[in-house]
């Protein structure tokens, strides 16, 4: 895939994500993410937000979404920035998510690192605020 379809392939997901309030993780399992997958988060796996690791296994993937989903709501996910070279996509947005258990909201800039192998996505890795999150966690 060119570099545009794989930008459209993005944005088409990051819209289902919004628009479900992070509630429809299919589109990416069908759509975005390939069959092995080099996964990492930024905070691997802090006490705070555990499911925020580094994942290499599609299947064990889904643990970082049932995590997410389970402590935390989507105010807002926006993603109006990508920047494509290649076989690579830059994303640039911001994201907002309420705790479920402090109900305080984690407002952050969220920058998404994607590589792709034949439409593909084999590598991600996610940016964020840490410390606004881990805060958003402390009762």
């Amino acid at each position: 895939m060119s570099s545009e379809a794989n930008v459209q392939l993005l944005k088409e997901a990051y819209r289902q994500w919004s628009d479900s309030k992070g509630q429809d993780v299919d589109y990416w399992f069908d759509n975005v993410i390939g069959p092995q997958i080099e996964f990492d988060s930024i905070p691997q796996g802090n006490a705070a937000v555990p499911f925020a690791t580094r994942y290499d296994d599609r299947n064990a993937l889904r643990g970082y979404f049932e995590g997410l989903l389970a402590d935390w709501s989507m105010q807002y996910y926006t993603m109006n920035e990508f920047v494509a070279q290649g076989d690579t996509v830059v994303a640039r947005g911001e994201c907002a998510w309420t705790n479920k258990k402090t109900n305080k909201v984690a407002k952050t800039p969220k920058i998404d690192y994607w590589r792709f192998k034949d439409g593909k996505a084999v590598e991600f890795h996610e940016y964020f605020d840490t410390a606004t999150v881990y805060g958003a966690t402390v009762p």
